[in-house]
Order: structure tokens, then C-alpha cells, then sequence
């Protein structure tokens, strides 16, 4: 090893003059973070926590990209941010009501059902009780009627259709809530965007109207893609509305041919059989015969008590 060749010593002694030693930042007494801002000049802190509002940064240049959008396509643009947000809220909403309300299912109105036709009332009413359906809620309330009406004059049937009728009418007014909304919202939509589009044609053509003989085509085009900005987002919002919508009065309308179906099914199930047992003495029999709707000679099932009782 060669003798001129050095080595760090790991025991050097300390040197004797430290006043030309530069002392460390300060980091409590300096105001406003001086400190780190020297530490970081100095190299003593890492890059990534000498910068910690990175994220920040990238939030605040998003949103503010956004703004400036916005600003570009004119109050008709925030309009439709707006309305964008409430047909949002909307469909949210909804889809937490039907997802709550079960609308889909039919276990407990096939099960209430099989109960009755085997003649099993209570059980019947134990398979829909405390159900929020508005089909299993419309046949417990059918169910408790017809009982209810057993042996009361054939008048009291028609009273209680018209109340199955109110019942049935205000639990889809219900479901059908705030579609409307969504409707107007998908109607308004285009036509918001189209004004925006109008607007901006106009301005256009008004700027190169003050530029006189030294016309910049690079101000016309620049008016042209900020008006059909407003009609892209006018589309981008009213294309998801409508087919949402649409979607949703879906559902409520099989949710009214199934309350309609299991009630049709409750009365024919109460009224049918007991004619094939004992056409003669059953109550439901004499009803039936005195009941309006039985009063025609070609009604099929007045054929048949007639003939069953023949």
C-alpha cells in the first residue's frame, strides 16, 4: 500500500475554531417555515417532504381547469352542472327506494297466495306481515278486506275494490316520485344546450363585427368550439337521463301489473272454488248472483253458478 495514499481517520479530533462552522437552521424560531426553507437550500430535507403540497397543487390546477371550462361555455354551461347534480341525486335516490321496497320480489305474495287458496287466511296475512312491498302490502290489505266483508251485502265488495283501487293508486304515486323531474331534466337538457350554442355563435360573429377588415379566423373558430361545447354537454346530460328514466317507469310499471295481477288472483281464488264445492248454500254464491258485474246472461261465471246450482 502506498505510504502517500490517505485514509479517514474515524477518530480525527473535533477542530478547535468553530466559529467558521455554519450552524444548523433554527427550525422553532424561524417564522413561517424559514427554517425548512433554508434546510432545504442546505440539502438537509428530502425533496418529496420540502414539497408536501404537491397533491394539493394537482387539485387546485383540476378544479381550476374546470372553472375555466365553465367560464368558457357561460352560465348556460353551470346551468347544466347543476342539473346534471340534481338528475344525480335523483337517480340515487330512487335506486335506494326500490332496492329498499324489493320491488322484484315475489316470494311473499306467492306464498300469501298459496295460503289462501288452501283456505289459510292467517297464514296468508303472517307471510306478508311487516312487508314493505307494494304489491305484499296491497294483498294484506285485500286480505284483511274480504275477510272483513264476509258477511256483509254484496255492496261492500264494490267499496272495498274502490279502496284497493286508492291504495294501489297512492303507493305508485309514491314510486313514480321525482320521475317527472328526470323527465324535465332530459327535456331541458338539449334545449339549454342548443341556446348555449346560439349564444356563442352570436358573440362570435359580434367580435368579428368589431374587427372590421382585419378579421382573425382564429377568433371565429375559437367562438364556433366554445358555442358547441354547450351542446355536447347538453347532450352528455340529457342521453343518461333519458334512458334512466325510462328504466325507472319500467319498474313501476311492472310493479303495477303485479299489484293488479295478485289482487285479481286473490278474488278469484275467494270466489271460484267454493262454487265447485257447494253451489247452493256458499255465501260467496249468493253474492256472486246479486252482484252487478254477474247481472249479464252471457258472463261466463254466471253460467256456471247457474248451472252448478242447477
Amino acid at each position: 500500500m502506498n505510504e502517500t495514499e490517505t485514509t479517514p481517520d474515524d477518530d480525527a479530533p473535533l477542530p478547535s475554531d468553530l466559529s467558521n462552522v455554519e450552524p444548523l437552521p433554527d427550525f422553532e424560531a424561524a417564522p413561517n417555515g424559514a427554517g425548512l426553507e433554508a434546510s432545504d437550500a442546505a440539502g438537509l430535507v428530502p425533496e418529496a417532504v420540502a414539497d408536501p403540497s404537491t397533491g394539493g397543487d394537482a387539485l387546485q390546477q383540476s378544479l381550476a381547469s374546470l372553472s375555466d371550462l365553465v367560464g368558457t361555455g357561460g352560465p348556460v354551461l353551470a346551468i347544466l352542472a347543476i342539473l346534471s347534480i340534481i338528475a344525480m341525486t335523483i337517480v340515487l335516490a330512487k335506486l335506494y327506494q326500490f332496492a329498499r321496497l324489493r320491488l322484484n320480489a315475489q316470494e311473499p305474495v306467492n306464498t300469501a297466495l298459496a295460503c289462501w287458496s288452501r283456505g289459510e287466511a292467517e297464514a296468508a296475512l303472517r307471510a306478508l306481515k311487516d312487508n314493505r312491498q307494494p304489491r305484499a302490502r296491497l294483498l294484506a290489505q285485500a286480505i284483511a278486506g274480504l275477510r272483513h266483508i264476509k258477511n256483509q251485502p254484496p255492496a261492500a265488495l264494490d267499496l272495498l275494490r274502490e279502496e284497493l283501487t286508492r291504495a294501489a293508486s297512492a303507493q305508485l304515486e309514491q314510486l313514480r316520485a321525482w320521475l317527472r323531474a328526470l323527465e324535465v331534466i332530459a327535456a331541458l337538457s338539449p334545449l339549454l344546450g342548443l341556446l348555449g350554442t346560439v349564444l356563442g355563435m352570436i358573440e362570435a360573429f359580434r367580435q368579428l363585427e368589431v374587427a372590421g377588415s382585419q378579421v382573425d379566423p382564429a377568433v371565429l373558430s375559437g367562438g364556433i368550439w366554445q358555442a358547441l361545447l354547450t351542446t355536447a354537454a347538453g347532450l352528455s346530460v340529457a342521453i343518461p337521463v333519458v334512458f334512466v328514466h325510462s328504466w325507472l317507469e319500467r319498474r313501476v310499471e311492472r310493479c303495477a301489473h303485479g299489484m293488479e295481477d295478485a289482487v285479481t288472483r286473490l278474488f278469484t281464488h275467494a270466489f271460484l272454488p267454493p262454487l265447485a264445492e257447494d253451489a247452493r248454500s256458499s255465501p260467496e254464491t249468493e253474492a256472486a248472483r246479486t252482484h252487478p258485474s254477474m247481472r249479464d246472461e252471457d258472463h261466463p261465471l254466471r253460467q256456471r253458478v247457474l248451472g252448478d246450482a242447477a
